[in-house]
């Protein structure tokens, strides 16, 4: 064999193998797309498997996971002892999504924590880490419990299946539940989930000095049983909306709306009859285009919501309607740039607390 019937079969096997990757993953997805079920449970294997063969590196144990105190505050006994306030973040979050909610409530006298967990695992499982942890919290005064996006999800598990379920027994002692606020979170399911590579990749690129890198660090996480969780009409889900909310605990909801009809779109389209050169269609007809326009743009904004979860699954058995913003699904609560306004619900937020302080 001469030497440029080599380079050609190496460059065949070069060609081939990219083709052969493509090819595999395209197997994967479609398998994949039509078997959650058991793709999560592969998953999980996966998971258990690394737990077992490398538990050092795989260990959430590295004092970024965890309950950790944000803000403490010393009461002083001339005001009401307002709660206490724990914040659980969503799927592939880098750390920041609080900045700008916590120096308000510590503004207005609240005490903070927040609770960190591998948010590519199951929810169920970081849900018990939450209730593993929950007795570190001091139990001197009720907890308010604020999740956003997937966090949502975790408190509302935890409540109903460890701390609070309806028709049995608390599961885990002490801190009681004052009240849950949900900013953003899917109840139904977001089909934004299966694009989780690509938080996945946001959540490493943009965290903090202080986690703890390695080979390891993506799995350490999860392997991505919560992209499965998540998707509308997943087993997780149909459980979770299954069991009773607890009629003692409070809930409040709070959505982002991304669309609302463009200024020069009504202008435009308002204009009409006056172009025409008729007062009659201008009378009759201008405030029927507004109204048409209104009502279509609403239904588009239904289903795009705050471009991560439509209006529709924000609801849950036995809570109130939400309350809408004006916001993208992190600019609720986080600004895109420091000379930005604050973020819409965090007035809210804090209104809500101030309520249940009764101050």
């Amino acid at each position: 064999m001469n030497a440029k019937s080599v380079r050609f079969r190496r460059r065949s096997v070069l060609f081939l193998i990219p083709i052969a990757l493509l090819l595999a993953v395209a197997a994967w997805t479609w398998w994949a797309e039509g078997h959650p079920r058991e793709e999560r449970r592969l998953r999980v294997l996966v998971h258990d498997r690394l737990d077992a063969w490398f538990p050092q590196a795989m260990a959430p144990v590295d004092g970024w996971h965890g309950l950790i105190p944000r803000i403490q505050v010393i009461q002083d006994g001339s005001e009401p002892v307002p709660p206490r306030i724990l914040l659980v973040h969503g799927l592939d979050e880098p750390g920041d999504i609080w900045d700008d909610l916590i120096p308000v409530l510590g503004a207005n006298g609240f005490e903070v924590w927040e609770f960190r967990y591998p948010n590519d695992q199951g929810v169920d499982r970081s849900t018990d880490l939450l209730a593993a942890h929950w007795p570190e919290l001091p139990s001197d005064r009720p907890v308010v419990l604020i999740g956003h996006s997937m966090g949502g999800l975790i408190i509302r598990d935890f409540v109903t299946r460890w701390r609070s379920p309806v028709g049995a027994p608390a599961r885990v002692e002490g801190a009681a539940v004052r009240g849950v606020i949900l900013v953003g979170t899917p109840n139904q399911g977001s089909e934004w989930a299966r694009l989780r590579i690509w938080l996945e990749l946001r959540d490493h690129l943009a965290a903090g000095p202080e986690r703890r890198f390695s080979l390891f660090a993506g799995l350490r996480d999860g392997t991505g049983e919560a992209k499965i969780d998540l998707r509308p009409g997943s087993a997780f889900l149909d459980d979770l909306n299954a069991r009773p909310w607890p009629e003692s605990i409070p809930v409040r909801l709070i959505g982002g709306l991304l669309t609302e009809p463009p200024e020069l779109m009504v202008a435009s389209l308002e204009a009409i009859p006056a172009e025409l050169g008729s007062t009659d269609l201008a009378r009759d007809v201008a405030p029927d285009i507004a109204e048409v326009l209104e009502d279509w743009w609403s239904s588009l904004g239904e289903g795009l919501g705050d471009g991560v979860v439509p209006l529709p699954s924000l609801r849950f058995p036995g809570a109130p309607p939400p309350l809408l913003v004006r916001a993208s699904h992190r600019g609720m609560l986080a600004r895109l740039f420091p000379s930005d306004p604050e973020p819409e619900a965090i007035p809210h937020i804090v209104a809500i607390l101030e309520e249940w302080s009764g101050r």
